[in-house]
């Protein structure tokens, strides 16, 4: 984190002084920066490529850095009014709109401002991931053999085979495929069930992305609700024979928003009533690797008792690393297979080979679960530390579970709150947070707000941001 700011305080330094020289005129020198600003070479070089980037300075290897030349006068702005008749054209035969909502997504990715305590996080927070251990993992693969060759467009085999073990059951690694994320492989896995138009049953609430996903690929999502044990049987064999849906997505452990894990009865129901409806059920094995210290043990995957190939899993390295470490797996079995395999070759290729090595380089590591075992306690703290705080200082807000796994709580706010109106007052206080409404396909049962604890620096922005979130509700309840 000090090196991050230290990049970003000398390149604003800079900036400030790049008037100072002429076009063209030569910059001082990277050692005289380092030792004027006592940083880093490292940071200078970052802080210069940062501004060289903004197109402020040209660097030419052994030259040192230059101030850009001023740019040319502006482009003519032109017209693309033309553009909205040419995206809506083709619409009106389209059963379900296929424009692309990201505003759910992109609440959780977008960085909020300086000072702003981030409870809208959907990562760990720098300080939580294993940084050290992936730039190992990527060093020590970029010298593998063949590292930089093509990998074979299912994945490597050994990562294949790691997937394969860790989910268990009769999954093995020829029904593994290597993926660039979880949200590419719900991508892929929904393109390749249900054609456009189509009904997906999905889980109320839900996770925003994967309403995107479905939205944008022309399918109906229709909500199945869940309760403190995951999602309801009875409903969900009401909404397979109301929809005829062959398609539904679940999360069944520590599902996103509620926390959520499926009950042990309910399992079988749910493979059950798919399997009759001859349906599949895409399961979202998303935080598997975030659980905390005191969760026990876990329900394996659904995919683990499914001889029947009925269900489609999804499940990934990136939660539990970092949102750019994009590596997951997509497990079927029978002939869905070859048509998941056939769509995510048409759209990515193969994820990048290097990226797969540094997969396997860093999970056959020491280190990693070290690192795993690290962020157990370390959730289960922070977890600890904003129920605390709630139940203290916001004692309105009603937190009805309390998971032992995941990085987020799910609260249900007083009737009638505006959820927007918080979200801004939120952020006037100084605190993200992310409100309820994009977590449901249809109309919302009542208000709420999901507050991420993994996405901040430790468990004193934890009780700060909740001092700031009462300062907000103050304004709003």
């Amino acid at each position: 984190m000090q090196e991050r700011s230290s990049v970003g305080e000398l390149a604003n330094q800079l900036r400030r002084e790049i008037n100072r020289y002429s076009p063209g005129g030569k910059l001082p020198s990277s050692r005289s920066l380092v030792e004027r600003f006592r940083v880093s070479p490292v940071t200078v070089s970052r802080a210069l490529a940062q501004l060289s980037a903004e197109g402020l300075v040209v660097t030419r290897p052994g030259a040192g850095a230059f101030r850009a030349q001023p740019r040319g006068t502006a482009a003519p702005v032109g017209d693309t009014s033309w553009q909205e008749v040419a995206l809506s054209a083709d619409g009106a035969a389209d059963l379900v709109p296929r424009s692309v909502d990201a505003s759910g997504v992109t609440v959780s990715l977008a960085a909020p401002p300086p000072g702003v305590v981030e409870f809208n996080g959907g990562y760990l927070h720098p300080s939580l991931q294993p940084e050290r251990a992936m730039a190992a993992a990527l060093s020590r693969a970029g010298r593998r053999p063949g590292a930089w060759g093509r990998p074979p467009m299912e994945g490597l085999p050994e990562l294949r085979e790691w997937f394969a073990r860790s989910i268990g059951g009769g999954v093995t690694a020829a029904g593994v495929l290597i993926s660039a994320g979880g949200q590419s492989a719900l991508t892929t896995a929904l393109r390749a069930l249900a054609p456009p138009g189509a009904p997906v049953l999905v889980e109320s609430p839900t996770y925003p992305g994967m309403l995107a996903i479905a939205r944008a690929a022309g399918l109906r999502p229709v909500p199945v609700p869940v309760d403190a044990d995951g999602v309801k049987p009875a409903l969900l064999a009401d909404a397979f024979r109301a929809t005829g849906a062959r398609v539904f997505v679940c999360q069944p452990l520590f599902q996103n928003p509620t926390g959520a894990v499926l009950a042990p009865e309910r399992r079988g129901e749910v493979l059950r009533i798919a399997r009759e409806a001859g349906a599949f059920v895409v399961e979202d094995d998303f935080v598997r690797r975030l659980v905390h210290e005191d969760a026990g043990p876990l329900p394996s995957p659904l995919a683990a008792d499914d001889p029947d190939g009925v269900v489609v899993h999804v499940c990934s390295l990136t939660k539990a690393t970092s949102p750019s470490f994009r590596v997951s797996a997509l497990a079927a079995h029978g002939p869905v297979l070859e048509r998941l395999r056939a769509i995510q070759v048409v759209d990515t290729f193969f994820v990048p080979r290097p990226l797969q090595e540094a997969a396997l380089e860093l999970v056959g590591s020491p280190a990693w679960p070290r690192h795993l075992r690290a962020i157990s306690t370390e959730l289960k703290t922070r977890r600890d530390t904003m129920t605390a705080a709630l139940r203290l200082g916001l004692p309105e807000l009603s937190l009805p579970h309390i998971p032992s796994g995941g990085y987020h709580l799910w609260l249900r706010l007083p009737d009638g709150t505006d959820e927007t109106a918080l979200t801004a007052a939120a952020l006037r206080a100084g605190v993200a947070l992310t409100p309820g409404r994009p977590y449901f396909s249809a109309e919302s049962p009542a208000p709420h707000v999901r507050l991420s604890f993994a996405a901040v620096a430790g468990t004193q922005e934890i009780t700060e941001g909740v001092r700031r979130l009462r300062t907000a509700c103050d304004e709003v309840l």
